[in-house]
């Protein structure tokens, strides 16, 4: 991996939130790559900086110091219109908890997305990905977590990202369905090699992962290469 030339990477990646007199370090100095096609997977407590790390890195959050690129492009600095055309044409997200709209079916959650980027992915190839096209005419209140949570993802990828960033996507799930999302962000990552960047306090779901990369107290502590990926299906917790 590290032959290649990253598509994301942070340098010394600073991040302090101030609390009346006190500063609060979120992030100590963090250099971070993620490369082309991999599957990372970042560990660590909570309040470890690993959920400010991958926002910063998103263009959800801006660094306190330190640099952001994209491409080679530094965009740590960039307006907040710009960061807005980053996000939108570059970065899918997931979060723990799915973010759908409750009025709108799974297909029109999904075809919101496709409606504001060019060369989208029709919403029905999407929702196919994660193996839910037979749902696409029900509200997510007709949907079970995990089929929500695959809704979210379907959404994410529409736009065809070159990098999908998932924050505790299975933190909400039970193992079973939780199995089941990490299969579909998988499956994404083999069938369309998106840069795929998984936070989780789960450490079996580092196996899945090209290199697992362990986050405390606002700093890397830790890189592990695996030699080879397990399948999620094999995955157990």
């Amino acid at each position: 991996m590290q032959s290649k030339t990253a598509t994301l990477s942070g340098r010394a990646i600073t991040k302090v939130y101030r609390s009346g007199e006190i500063d609060i370090w979120a992030l100590k100095g963090v250099d971070f790559d993620l490369y082309p096609q991999e599957v990372v997977v970042l560990l660590g407590a909570s309040g470890s900086g690993k959920s400010t790390l991958l926002n910063i890195l998103g263009g959800l959050d801006v660094p306190s110091d330190g640099q952001v690129f994209y491409n080679g492009t530094d965009i740590s600095r960039a307006s907040e219109r710009e960061l807005t055309l980053f996000r939108r044409l570059h970065v899918g997200f997931v979060f723990q908890f799915y973010n759908l709209i409750p009025s709108l079916t799974a297909y029109e959650n999904v075809a919101l997305v496709t409606e504001i980027v060019p060369n989208a992915m029709p919403p029905e190839e999407a929702l196919e990905l994660v193996d839910l096209l037979d749902r696409k005419n029900h509200f997510p209140a007709q949907l079970s977590g995990g089929e929500q949570q695959r809704v979210a993802i379907a959404r994410a990828i529409a736009k065809r990202p070159d990098i999908l960033l998932c924050d505790e996507p299975t933190g909400a799930l039970d193992m079973k369905t939780g199995i089941v999302v990490l299969q579909a962000i998988e499956h994404i990552n083999r069938e369309i090699g998106t840069t795929t960047a998984v936070i989780t306090h789960n450490t079996v779901v580092g196996e899945m992962a090209d290199r697992i990369v362990s986050i405390s107290d606002g700093k890397i502590s830790d890189v592990k290469v695996n030699k080879e990926r397990r399948k999620a299906s094999t995955l157990h917790w």
